[in-house]
Protein backbone atom coordinates (compact mmCIF):
# COMPACT_ATOMS: atom_id res chain seq x y z
CA UNK A 1 0.00 0.00 0.00
CA UNK A 2 2.99 2.17 1.16
CA UNK A 3 3.98 1.55 -2.20
CA UNK A 4 1.42 1.98 -4.47
CA UNK A 5 0.75 5.88 -2.73
CA UNK A 6 4.75 6.61 -3.28
CA UNK A 7 4.62 5.67 -6.71
CA UNK A 8 1.51 7.30 -7.23
CA UNK A 9 2.78 10.28 -5.38
CA UNK A 10 5.89 10.85 -7.59
CA UNK A 11 4.30 9.90 -10.93
CA UNK A 12 1.65 12.68 -10.47
CA UNK A 13 4.70 14.99 -9.56
CA UNK A 14 6.32 14.21 -12.77
CA UNK A 15 3.04 14.94 -14.73
CA UNK A 16 2.41 18.15 -13.40
CA UNK A 17 6.23 19.11 -13.88
CA UNK A 18 5.85 18.25 -17.36
CA UNK A 19 2.85 20.67 -17.85
CA UNK A 20 4.86 23.20 -15.96
CA UNK A 21 7.72 23.07 -18.61
CA UNK A 22 5.42 23.01 -21.52
CA UNK A 23 3.38 26.64 -20.83
CA UNK A 24 3.91 29.23 -23.13
CA UNK A 25 5.22 32.83 -21.82
CA UNK A 26 1.89 34.73 -21.00
CA UNK A 27 1.33 37.78 -23.77
CA UNK A 28 1.38 41.36 -22.20
CA UNK A 29 -0.23 44.27 -23.90
CA UNK A 30 0.60 46.58 -26.05
CA UNK A 31 1.80 49.36 -24.53
CA UNK A 32 4.00 47.52 -21.59
CA UNK A 33 5.32 46.01 -24.98
CA UNK A 34 5.97 49.92 -25.94
CA UNK A 35 7.50 50.75 -22.93
CA UNK A 36 10.24 47.60 -22.82
CA UNK A 37 11.09 48.33 -26.51
CA UNK A 38 11.61 51.94 -25.29
CA UNK A 39 14.03 50.70 -22.30
CA UNK A 40 15.94 48.22 -23.72
CA UNK A 41 18.78 49.87 -24.46
CA UNK A 42 19.40 50.95 -20.60
CA UNK A 43 22.29 50.08 -18.69
CA UNK A 44 22.34 48.11 -15.76
CA UNK A 45 24.08 48.99 -12.70
CA UNK A 46 25.40 45.64 -12.00
CA UNK A 47 28.47 43.35 -12.74
CA UNK A 48 27.58 41.42 -15.83
CA UNK A 49 24.64 43.95 -17.07
CA UNK A 50 21.46 42.85 -18.58
CA UNK A 51 20.57 39.36 -20.14
CA UNK A 52 20.81 38.79 -23.84
CA UNK A 53 18.57 36.31 -23.80
CA UNK A 54 16.15 36.18 -27.12
CA UNK A 55 12.33 36.12 -25.52
CA UNK A 56 10.53 33.64 -27.90
CA UNK A 57 7.33 35.57 -27.44
CA UNK A 58 8.00 39.05 -27.26
CA UNK A 59 10.95 39.09 -30.08
CA UNK A 60 13.01 41.48 -27.34
CA UNK A 61 16.80 41.42 -26.74
CA UNK A 62 16.15 41.77 -23.37
CA UNK A 63 13.93 39.71 -20.98
CA UNK A 64 11.84 41.85 -19.04
CA UNK A 65 12.69 42.04 -15.36
CA UNK A 66 9.61 40.92 -12.99
CA UNK A 67 10.34 44.29 -10.82
CA UNK A 68 9.57 46.63 -13.75
CA UNK A 69 6.47 45.34 -14.63
CA UNK A 70 2.99 45.96 -12.87
CA UNK A 71 2.05 43.32 -9.46
CA UNK A 72 0.06 40.47 -10.46
CA UNK A 73 -0.14 36.83 -9.16
CA UNK A 74 -0.35 35.49 -13.24
CA UNK A 75 1.36 37.30 -15.32
CA UNK A 76 4.52 34.92 -16.26
CA UNK A 77 7.84 35.98 -17.61
CA UNK A 78 9.89 33.08 -17.21
CA UNK A 79 14.05 33.03 -17.51
CA UNK A 80 14.61 29.89 -17.55
CA UNK A 81 18.03 29.99 -18.03
CA UNK A 82 18.85 31.86 -14.41
CA UNK A 83 16.25 29.67 -12.96
CA UNK A 84 18.32 26.55 -14.01
CA UNK A 85 21.39 28.42 -12.34
CA UNK A 86 19.35 28.90 -9.06
CA UNK A 87 18.08 25.10 -9.04
CA UNK A 88 21.74 24.60 -9.40
CA UNK A 89 22.77 26.72 -6.64
CA UNK A 90 19.99 25.33 -4.24
CA UNK A 91 21.33 21.76 -4.78
CA UNK A 92 24.34 22.42 -3.73
CA UNK A 93 23.37 24.10 -0.73
CA UNK A 94 20.84 21.52 -0.11
CA UNK A 95 23.74 18.89 0.18
CA UNK A 96 26.47 21.21 2.05
CA UNK A 97 23.24 21.71 4.43
CA UNK A 98 22.70 17.72 4.38
CA UNK A 99 26.58 17.97 5.75
CA UNK A 100 26.43 20.10 7.90
CA UNK A 101 23.08 18.48 9.38
CA UNK A 102 25.30 15.38 9.80
CA UNK A 103 27.66 16.84 11.88
CA UNK A 104 25.18 18.06 14.33
CA UNK A 105 24.45 16.37 17.65
CA UNK A 106 21.45 13.49 17.19
CA UNK A 107 19.10 15.50 19.48
CA UNK A 108 19.50 18.15 16.65
CA UNK A 109 18.32 16.07 14.02
CA UNK A 110 16.68 12.75 15.65
CA UNK A 111 18.85 10.96 13.02
CA UNK A 112 20.04 7.57 14.64
CA UNK A 113 23.53 8.16 13.07
CA UNK A 114 24.98 4.53 14.93
CA UNK A 115 22.15 2.35 13.09
CA UNK A 116 22.14 4.10 10.06
CA UNK A 117 26.13 3.41 10.10
CA UNK A 118 25.09 -0.40 9.53
CA UNK A 119 22.57 0.08 6.94
CA UNK A 120 23.66 0.11 3.27
CA UNK A 121 22.61 3.44 1.67
CA UNK A 122 20.11 2.42 -1.28
CA UNK A 123 18.74 -0.22 1.16
CA UNK A 124 18.05 2.59 3.76
CA UNK A 125 16.58 4.81 1.31
CA UNK A 126 14.28 2.20 0.00
CA UNK A 127 13.06 1.63 3.85
CA UNK A 128 12.71 5.44 4.96
CA UNK A 129 10.95 6.05 1.97
CA UNK A 130 8.71 2.99 2.12
CA UNK A 131 7.97 3.71 6.01
CA UNK A 132 7.07 7.51 5.28
CA UNK A 133 5.45 9.85 5.49
CA UNK A 134 5.36 10.21 9.36
CA UNK A 135 4.75 12.68 12.14
CA UNK A 136 8.49 13.48 13.28
CA UNK A 137 9.77 15.23 16.91
CA UNK A 138 12.17 17.53 15.46
CA UNK A 139 12.82 20.97 16.84
CA UNK A 140 10.07 23.41 16.16
CA UNK A 141 12.66 26.22 15.11
CA UNK A 142 13.65 23.57 12.59
CA UNK A 143 9.89 22.73 11.50
CA UNK A 144 8.45 25.82 11.66
CA UNK A 145 10.75 28.47 11.33
CA UNK A 146 14.19 27.26 9.46
CA UNK A 147 11.41 25.15 6.65
CA UNK A 148 9.31 28.35 5.92
CA UNK A 149 12.12 30.50 5.28
CA UNK A 150 13.76 27.32 3.22
CA UNK A 151 10.74 27.30 1.34
CA UNK A 152 10.32 31.14 0.85
CA UNK A 153 13.91 30.62 -0.42
CA UNK A 154 12.68 28.16 -3.09
CA UNK A 155 9.77 30.50 -4.27
CA UNK A 156 11.84 33.69 -4.45
CA UNK A 157 14.14 31.77 -6.73
CA UNK A 158 11.43 31.52 -9.31
CA UNK A 159 9.35 34.45 -8.97
CA UNK A 160 12.24 36.73 -8.96
CA UNK A 161 12.90 35.57 -12.14
CA UNK A 162 9.84 36.55 -13.77
CA UNK A 163 7.61 33.14 -12.69
CA UNK A 164 4.40 33.80 -11.40
CA UNK A 165 2.61 33.24 -7.97
CA UNK A 166 1.05 29.54 -9.30
CA UNK A 167 4.31 28.36 -10.83
CA UNK A 168 6.57 29.71 -7.81
CA UNK A 169 4.52 28.03 -5.64
CA UNK A 170 5.02 24.88 -8.21
CA UNK A 171 8.69 25.18 -7.89
CA UNK A 172 8.72 25.30 -4.28
CA UNK A 173 6.70 22.09 -4.14
CA UNK A 174 8.82 19.85 -5.92
CA UNK A 175 12.04 21.30 -4.72
CA UNK A 176 11.08 21.09 -0.90
CA UNK A 177 9.53 17.54 -1.82
CA UNK A 178 11.32 15.68 -4.31
CA UNK A 179 14.53 16.43 -3.63
CA UNK A 180 14.67 17.25 0.05
CA UNK A 181 12.23 15.06 1.94
CA UNK A 182 12.18 12.16 -0.64
CA UNK A 183 15.69 13.09 -2.71
CA UNK A 184 19.01 13.62 -0.03
CA UNK A 185 17.39 13.87 3.36
CA UNK A 186 15.38 10.25 2.55
CA UNK A 187 18.93 8.84 2.71
CA UNK A 188 19.04 9.91 6.50
CA UNK A 189 15.25 9.58 7.95
CA UNK A 190 11.85 9.08 6.93
CA UNK A 191 10.35 11.66 5.07
CA UNK A 192 8.00 13.93 7.35
CA UNK A 193 4.69 14.65 7.10
CA UNK A 194 5.14 18.35 8.76
CA UNK A 195 7.96 18.88 6.06
CA UNK A 196 5.59 17.77 3.10
CA UNK A 197 3.12 20.61 4.50
CA UNK A 198 4.75 23.19 6.11
CA UNK A 199 7.83 23.61 3.82
CA UNK A 200 5.94 24.14 0.32
CA UNK A 201 3.02 26.42 1.85
CA UNK A 202 4.69 28.25 4.13
CA UNK A 203 7.51 28.91 1.83
CA UNK A 204 4.19 30.10 -0.87
CA UNK A 205 2.54 32.25 1.69
CA UNK A 206 6.33 33.85 3.22
CA UNK A 207 7.78 33.79 0.14
CA UNK A 208 4.85 36.02 -1.92
CA UNK A 209 5.45 38.38 1.42
CA UNK A 210 9.08 38.71 0.46
CA UNK A 211 8.51 38.94 -2.86
CA UNK A 212 6.21 42.15 -1.98
CA UNK A 213 8.93 43.86 0.38
CA UNK A 214 11.52 43.46 -2.41
CA UNK A 215 9.10 44.90 -4.73
CA UNK A 216 9.48 47.69 -2.35
CA UNK A 217 13.28 47.95 -1.90
CA UNK A 218 13.78 47.85 -5.20
CA UNK A 219 11.85 50.73 -6.41
CA UNK A 220 13.83 52.58 -3.78
CA UNK A 221 16.88 51.80 -5.25
CA UNK A 222 17.67 49.39 -2.66
CA UNK A 223 17.04 51.73 0.12
CA UNK A 224 15.22 50.92 3.33
CA UNK A 225 14.52 53.61 5.64
CA UNK A 226 16.42 56.12 3.34
CA UNK A 227 19.80 53.46 4.03
CA UNK A 228 20.83 51.59 1.35
CA UNK A 229 23.37 48.91 3.07
CA UNK A 230 20.11 48.29 4.65
CA UNK A 231 18.09 47.93 1.73
CA UNK A 232 20.54 45.09 0.72
CA UNK A 233 20.49 43.23 3.74
CA UNK A 234 16.75 42.84 3.62
CA UNK A 235 17.15 42.34 -0.13
CA UNK A 236 19.37 39.59 0.45
CA UNK A 237 17.51 38.09 3.09
CA UNK A 238 14.20 38.10 1.18
CA UNK A 239 15.70 36.73 -1.89
CA UNK A 240 19.47 35.00 -0.98
CA UNK A 241 19.76 33.09 -3.80
CA UNK A 242 18.93 35.51 -6.93
CA UNK A 243 20.98 38.30 -4.61
CA UNK A 244 24.05 35.94 -4.32
CA UNK A 245 24.34 35.18 -8.14
CA UNK A 246 23.67 38.74 -9.27
CA UNK A 247 26.84 39.77 -7.92
CA UNK A 248 28.23 37.55 -10.87
CA UNK A 249 25.57 37.37 -13.44
CA UNK A 250 23.96 40.67 -12.79
CA UNK A 251 21.41 41.90 -11.45
CA UNK A 252 17.86 43.17 -13.27
CA UNK A 253 16.21 44.50 -10.67
CA UNK A 254 19.20 47.09 -9.93
CA UNK A 255 18.68 50.94 -11.48
CA UNK A 256 14.94 50.51 -11.05
CA UNK A 257 14.76 54.97 -10.81
CA UNK A 258 16.74 55.27 -13.72
CA UNK A 259 14.72 53.15 -16.09
CA UNK A 260 11.50 54.62 -14.63
CA UNK A 261 12.43 58.41 -14.45
CA UNK A 262 9.36 60.59 -15.86
CA UNK A 263 11.02 64.13 -17.11
CA UNK A 264 8.69 66.58 -18.30
CA UNK A 265 10.52 69.51 -20.34
CA UNK A 266 8.68 72.17 -22.16
CA UNK A 267 10.02 75.35 -24.32
CA UNK A 268 8.22 78.92 -25.66
CA UNK A 269 9.55 79.74 -29.43
CA UNK A 270 8.39 81.69 -32.34
CA UNK A 271 7.33 80.31 -35.31
CA UNK A 272 5.68 81.72 -38.95
CA UNK A 273 1.72 82.41 -38.51
CA UNK A 274 1.37 82.48 -42.13
CA UNK A 275 0.69 85.61 -42.41
CA UNK A 276 4.00 86.93 -42.49
CA UNK A 277 4.49 87.40 -38.71
CA UNK A 278 5.27 85.58 -35.57
CA UNK A 279 3.29 83.35 -33.05
CA UNK A 280 4.84 81.80 -29.95
CA UNK A 281 4.81 78.47 -29.76
CA UNK A 282 4.98 76.03 -26.77
CA UNK A 283 6.68 72.41 -27.10
CA UNK A 284 6.02 70.04 -24.41
CA UNK A 285 8.39 66.08 -24.48
CA UNK A 286 7.91 63.49 -21.94
CA UNK A 287 10.53 61.69 -21.26
CA UNK A 288 10.36 58.16 -19.88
Amino acid sequence: MKRTFVTLFMVTLLGILSVYAQEVVDDIDDVTRDILADEQDYELDTIAGPDPVTDPVMLMPVKPCIYDMPYSISANYPNYRRLAANTAVLIGGGLTTLLILDMLPEDATNWNKAEDAEIPMAERYYNNVMNGPHWDQDSPLFNYVLHPYAGAAYYMSARSQGFNMWYSALYCFAVSTIFWEYGVEAFMEVPSLQDLIVTPLGGWLLGEAFYLAKRYIVEHDYRLLGWKPLGYVAAFFCDPVNEFLGYFRGNDAHGWTRRHNIELNSAISLSPDGLGGQAPTIAVSLTF
